[in-house]
């Protein structure tokens, strides 16, 4: 059966007829064509594909498509701004928070996330924000690090 949903993703108004048993996962990357959020077990464990819908982030292979209408959803290719990277994007690079790459939009979704909640986070605070995250290749030090400094920048600190 198909339903017809009404949402939002990266601002854009989207107007889709999709068959229920798909997930907001398989719209973006199938339908939309969004393929920087990442499936990676499928079962809402490793946060690859962590999208912000309402201001929360949210595992994209876990809603159902019907589940979309109304939302407001911010991809990874969304908090890219005008051709420039978002602060936390940005600090990424400069502090070596990736290796393979493939965790890495969902890690700065969920540090978006937070930073958008709470623009001043603890250490503390952090981990838990980006604890459905999963990474194998480099730890999380540098993830925790970039994200501590682009609070310090987005508060006006020097980078």
């Amino acid at each position: 059966m198909k339903y017809k949903v009404n949402f939002y993703v990266n601002e854009e108004p989207v107007e889709l007829y999709v068959d229920g048993n798909k997930t907001m996962l398989n719209i973006l990357r199938d339908e939309l064509c969004l393929t920087g959020t990442k499936e990676g077990c499928g079962a809402g464990e490793c946060g690859a594909c962590t999208i912000i819908a309402d201001g929360k982030p949210l595992n994209a292979c876990l809603v159902l498509a019907p589940e979309l209408d109304g939302m407001h959803i911010t991809t990874i290719e969304g908090i890219t701004k005008d051709g420039e990277l978002s602060e936390l994007q940005k600090q990424f690079v400069e502090l070596s928070a990736l290796q393979c790459g493939f965790c890495t939009p969902g890690f700065i979704m969920s540090g978006t996330a937070l930073l958008q909640e709470n623009p001043n986070p603890s250490r503390e605070e952090i981990k838990t924000a980006i604890a459905g995250n999963l990474c194998r290749c480099t730890g999380y030090v540098r993830i925790i690090e970039a994200i501590e400094e682009a609070a310090k920048v987005l508060r006006g600190g020097e980078r």
